[in-house]
């Protein structure tokens, strides 16, 4: 933390924000679970691997005491999504570590597990939904031609569905939340699956004002799938969603550890690019989505967690929203969606008699985890 960080907290975000915030996007995982690397396609942006060789449940925690210090934080804890990683390992960390913080967490999934495996793999380690990722789509698909259902199967949304269960998803393809591929499949899971809370991460990848399109026109007879703004600082993106869909359908997420990166973000020729302090993660020359700033620059930038927070606050000033409506945002669209999911096992009542049914599942990991 420097003067800067802690300038900015104290004027711009900490009356801000509600003395209780929850995060509903975070990644915990170990360098100790990172695989020799596959030959398989990579999917996703390569940066934010410069953040953060690891971040254990402890670090995050950390995180929130050092940025949000006057804050009640909770969090929804799942593994890094990479093929690099051992996704058994971080399932069995987070399952076993979250709860000691008093998080809740989601497990990785991967589009090869049947039904069956699937479900036990959910209660083996009481996890409140899935984060399903395109990294672990068939290899032989090609990236612009990737669909929802190839990395979230309707077998596997079923199982969700049937516990009222959390579904963190990231879309694919390049035209992000745009696309009307997406837009088809993501009104085609809600009408399928009414009890499936589904979560749009990042707005549907809208960092930049061109990614957005007609979207929200398109999804305006959505009315149950919910928005996290993690790793996105676009307050024009934001006040959009919030008109389009209301402040009890967008949630607060950071992607931490990938926000504790030093930066700040500009949209150039539709294409977001990350400005970053010199040197501070390695040569980034070639990545198209980074830049250098100069020394001076450098001493001025903060964290990618409080630019966002600050772009949703500018977002919550163009909407007039009040105190309340923000406090849905940070925490209370957040503990409803968790409680509910958390009925499953018989943390409240039950949503169906069919879950009503279904036995809560012993802990199967101790403190520590297979790590």
């Amino acid at each position: 933390m420097t003067e800067t960080d802690r300038a900015f907290y104290e004027e711009r975000l900490r009356d801000f924000l509600p003395s209780r915030v929850v995060d509903i996007h975070t990644h915990c995982w170990l360098d100790a679970f990172r695989k020799e690397p596959g030959d398989g396609p990579r999917r996703a942006v390569s940066w934010p691997a410069l953040v953060a060789r690891d971040n254990p449940v402890e670090s995050l925690a950390e995180t929130f005491r050092l940025l949000l210090p006057d804050k009640d934080c909770g969090a929804l804890v799942f593994g890094f999504p990479d093929q690099e990683f051992d996704v058994d390992a971080s399932n069995d960390y987070v399952a076993a570590n979250a709860g000691e913080h008093g998080y809740d967490a989601l497990m990785l999934s991967r589009p090869e597990w049947g039904a069956q495996e699937y479900a036990d793999r959910l209660k083996a380690g009481r996890f409140l939904g899935a984060k399903a990722y395109l990294n672990f789509a068939a290899d032989y698909i090609p990236g612009h031609e990737l669909r929802i259902l190839d990395f979230a199967p309707r077998h596997q949304l079923e199982v969700l569905d049937d516990r009222a269960a959390i579904l963190m998803l990231h879309i694919p393809r390049p035209g992000r939340l745009k696309d009307p591929v997406n837009l088809h499949e993501m009104i085609e899971i809600e009408r399928r699956y009414p009890r499936l809370q589904v979560i749009i991460a990042h707005v549907g990848r809208a960092y930049c004002d061109s990614d957005l399109g007609d979207a929200f026109l398109r999804l305006a007879d959505s009315t149950r799938l919910l928005f996290d703004i993690s790793a996105n600082t676009n307050s024009h993106v934001f006040a959009t969603a919030v008109r389009a869909v209301g402040t009890e359908r967008i949630l607060f997420g950071s992607d931490l550890p990938i926000t504790r990166m030093r930066m700040r973000r500009v949209c150039e020729e539709g294409r977001y690019v990350n400005i970053v302090p010199p040197g501070l993660y390695g040569d980034v020359t070639g990545d198209p989505n980074m830049r250098e700033s100069s020394m001076d620059e450098a001493k001025k930038l903060t964290f990618f967690f409080y630019e966002e927070i600050d772009a949703f606050r500018r977002a919550a000033d163009d909407c007039g929203l009040a105190h309340a409506q923000v406090e849905h945002v940070f925490h209370r669209n957040a503990d409803r969606c968790l409680a509910r999911a958390r009925q499953f096992y018989g943390r409240g009542t039950p949503v169906s008699p069919a879950v009503a049914a279904s036995p809560a599942p012993p802990g199967l990991y101790p403190a520590g985890g297979r790590a």
